[in-house]
């Protein structure tokens, strides 16, 4: 079986280097001996760590396009553009595509399945999520027989290194973030990990595949880690939970609850305890209960390693049967999601307010007028400042309410003057 490989960066050399050293290991798996032919990059020059001798090597990818030899493409460029226009060219010139792109998918997956199911060709993408985790093929053949549930995971390992590390290392967020990056965990410009984009991708990506409901940004409840402080963690702690960035999917009376955001999680649960850049994902279905898959999220030889899954499943035929299968689910009526505002948790909020009489009594004021159930009030012993200049941290957990309530209410408590830099406010996931 003839291959191409469409970028050669840090996915695409792990890609190349399990071809070199498992080629036995494959050909016994898939029956057929697997020919990496071309490999297309933007710099044909660069000296790589991976033997590309004898492959020939261009930066066109027309080279791929026109080669009827060619049967299935590995397509590991990032970003949006021009990785779509690229996808939609191989799918019309005959060619199935393996992608590890989750990003495109999330913005454009809808356009381009049904343009694969209508020219008969196949669309693997194991890759996409969670690393090394074979989540997509857990629920697209093995969980089948399930009606899911919930799907609760933690989808981004540099945000979960970030807040482990924080807490383990007693650090700043600027400090860690630093490390992440020394590392290799997060990008020069970590945005999209850290404010939660990049999760709420892939649980969209997760949501379409469990309920045929695709799921933009604007519909999720979303917020990242940037704002939350070592105090933060040092208090959940103490009263018995982790912070997580939690990226969860609800089905719950008939309508979906999607979010991503810093989240409050019982320490002696499973997700709490995954730390590092480890990722987790927790399905339910309605007849198999709870299934945890649990590893390495991200990185160059776990991404690789899904990508050569989806190679094996689709040289065995089984990934031209599972998509289609998947076109089939997916053209089922979609589930409505249920409103933001009327999200029902329970919350952790942290102020930092003026080391004044009556400021506890405004805040809880305002809570009280939105119908918002104070469960606990803790504020650290300060200094006695006779000119009132001082500053406090107040944490207050909350019964359950919604998240429309604390919206409203956190409108007004940001208008009083007793108020003094962010405000933190986090679900409790007991």
């Amino acid at each position: 079986m003839n291959i191409a490989l469409v970028g050669c960066g840090t996915v695409g050399s792990g890609v190349v280097r399990i071809l070199q050293t498992s080629t036995e290991s494959i050909r016994q798996r898939t029956g057929r001996s697997i020919q990496l032919r071309h490999v297309v990059v933007q710099n044909p020059g660069k000296p790589r760590n991976v033997d590309l001798s004898g492959i020939a090597v261009s930066d066109d990818i027309q080279s791929v396009l026109s080669d009827p030899q060619i049967q299935v493409v590995i397509h590991v460029v990032g970003g949006i553009s021009p990785a779509r226009e690229d996808v939609i060219r191989l799918l019309n010139s005959g060619k199935d595509v393996i992608t590890a792109n989750k990003a495109l998918l999330y913005a454009h997956g809808e356009e381009l399945f049904a343009l694969a199911g209508k020219l008969n060709r196949t669309i693997c993408f194991e890759a996409a999520v969670a690393g090394g985790i074979p989540i997509i093929s857990a629920v697209n053949t093995a969980l089948t027989a399930n009606r899911i549930i919930s799907i609760e995971a933690i989808l981004n390992g540099t945000s979960n290194f970030i807040l482990t590390r924080m807490l383990d290392l007693r650090q700043t967020y600027d400090d860690v973030l630093k490390e992440a990056q020394t590392r290799g965990y997060a990008e020069a410009d970590p945005m999209m990990d850290v404010d939660g984009t990049d999760a709420a991708q892939k649980l969209s990506i997760l949501t379409w595949l469990a309920w045929g409901t695709w799921v933009r940004l604007e519909d999720i409840v979303r917020q990242g880690i940037q704002q939350i402080e070592l105090l933060d963690l040092l208090v959940a702690q103490e009263l018995g939970y982790r912070v997580k960035l939690l990226a969860i999917s609800h089905l719950a009376n008939g309508r979906l609850e999607v979010s991503v955001q810093p989240t409050l999680v019982r320490s002696g649960r499973a997700v709490a305890m995954t730390n590092g850049a480890d990722n987790i994902v927790s399905i339910e279905g309605d007849a198999v209960g709870l299934v945890r898959i649990s590893g390495a999220g991200a990185g160059q030889m776990p991404t690789a390693s899904a990508v050569i899954a989806d190679l094996i499943d689709y040289a065995t035929g089984r990934a031209a049967i599972t998509f289609q299968s998947i076109l089939r689910q997916q053209a089922m009526p979609p589930v409505s999601l249920q409103p933001q505002e009327e999200l029902s948790r329970r919350y952790y909020l942290r102020f930092t307010v003026a080391d004044r009489p009556h400021v506890l009594a405004d805040i809880a004021d305002i809570l009280g007028r939105h119908e918002i159930s104070i469960s606990s009030v803790r504020q650290d012993e300060t200094e006695d400042i006779d000119d009132e200049s001082g500053v406090a941290r107040l944490v207050i957990m909350t019964h359950r309410t919604t998240e429309g309530r604390l919206r409203n209410a956190d409108t007004e408590i940001a208008a009083l003057s007793s108020i003094r830099g962010d405000r933190i406010r986090m679900p409790i996931a007991d």
